[in-house]
């Protein structure tokens, strides 16, 4: 069994890093940071569009490129190198997948295209505060096609298009389409660790939602599936992050000379960047095993959706960390960017749930395997 990339996909990586590279630097990040009217960088949006990588995973049926999960992997871990402040995450590994995996055919030819060319920013509503998502914290209610409730923290909610909503109808819980540029839906952002990835608080009075395929109200059985889908890309995004942090450490301790000698001689700096390396391969491995997993629609994907999650949200928070620890004094100051590796790293682990989440998802998954 080959678990490594193909040629192309590799030829894939390759050109969208040098396109990144130049299009989406520091300075595109910080525009972000710096500006609180901004929200995300549209300038490098529209050409990450133009590219045509939002429709890599959507089938050519519905206006996409047609290629795959594993390319979609591949440019998941680029953008996460450079911290793109696009909400791509939002429309491609949420928003696109879940209509892919649960919408009806009707959502999948109106929508999907759209996703694709960029015209709708898709983002997925479910929590409605602090704490772990779970069927009794769902408060949100349909009636009669109509959605009423709260919804926070959404990731690129304020610049959104169209919602996944979770929400009880009668005795079940369903997955919801809704467009947000009713009256009826209002948003307010919200303030984070990380300004360059957007997040806004949702609240909906009677608006219009289109149940996606009816599941007979197991809406959390069907999120759970797209979650799945989605922790394997967002585990690429975070190795992309971890493996520029190594490198940023690494090009550091190369040129930062103390006593007449490049600090990355000292063997306390070694250590950092073999621990970095160690979690960063591990992290890697289990990505590697998530991204197989799923383009192969695998029965082990929940359980290798969760590892390759909980490996990756270690990796990139241990990284960002021993990045900043190996610049030293410098690495805490605003000019050196590594509290912009920082600040994503924290969010990213939390976003689609806590790494203590998916813990439990891995050792249910596993109880499960053992079990059959």
């Amino acid at each position: 069994m080959n678990f490594d990339f193909s040629d192309d996909q590799k030829f894939l990586r390759d050109e969208a890093r040098k396109f990144l590279e130049a299009q989406c630097t520091s300075a595109h990040v910080r525009a972000v940071l710096d500006d609180d009217a901004m929200s995300h960088n549209d300038e490098v949006w529209q050409k990450i569009v133009e590219m045509g990588w939002l429709g890599a995973a959507i089938p050519e049926e519905f206006g996409g490129l047609g290629l795959g999960m594993l390319e979609l992997c591949v440019i998941a871990e680029e953008l996460g190198r450079v911290l793109a402040p696009v909400p791509f995450g939002s429309s491609a590994f949420f928003f696109a997948e879940a209509i892919k995996l649960a919408g009806t055919d009707e959502q999948k030819a109106e929508l999907l295209p759209k996703v694709a060319d960029g015209s709708i920013v898709g983002c997925l509503a479910t929590t409605e505060g602090p704490g772990s998502l779970s069927a009794s914290s769902v408060q949100a209610t349909v009636k009669k096609g109509k959605l009423s409730g709260t919804k926070l923290p959404v990731t690129d909610g304020d610049i959104a298009t169209h919602a996944i909503v979770l929400a009880k109808e009668g005795s079940g819980i369903e997955l919801y389409v809704v467009a947000l540029d009713q009256d009826t839906v209002s948003r307010k952002s919200l303030k984070t660790i990380e300004p360059t990835r957007s997040h806004a608080e949702m609240k909906f009075d009677g608006a219009s939602a289109m149940r996606m395929a009816p599941h007979e109200g197991n809406g959390m059985e069907v999120l759970d599936k797209i979650m799945n889908r989605a922790a394997v890309l967002l585990a690429f995004e975070q190795l992309g992050g971890a493996s520029r942090c190594l490198e940023m450490a690494t090009e550091y301790a190369k040129e930062r000379h103390a006593f007449g000698r490049p600090i990355g001689g000292n063997q306390a700096i070694k250590h950092k960047l073999a621990d970095i390396y160690v979690k960063n391969e591990v992290a890697r491995s289990n990505a590697y095993y998530g991204a197989w997993a799923l383009s192969t629609d695998a029965t082990e994907l929940p359980e290798a959706a969760a590892a390759a999650r909980v490996a990756a949200s270690e990796a990139f928070w241990f990284a960002s960390k021993e990045n900043i620890q190996t610049h030293g004094g410098m690495g805490f100051t605003w000019e050196v960017d590594c509290h912009l590796y920082y600040r994503r790293a924290k969010l990213l682990a939390v976003q689609a749930g806590s790494p203590a989440v998916w813990k439990e998802k891995l050792v249910r998954a596993l109880e499960h395997k053992n079990a059959a």
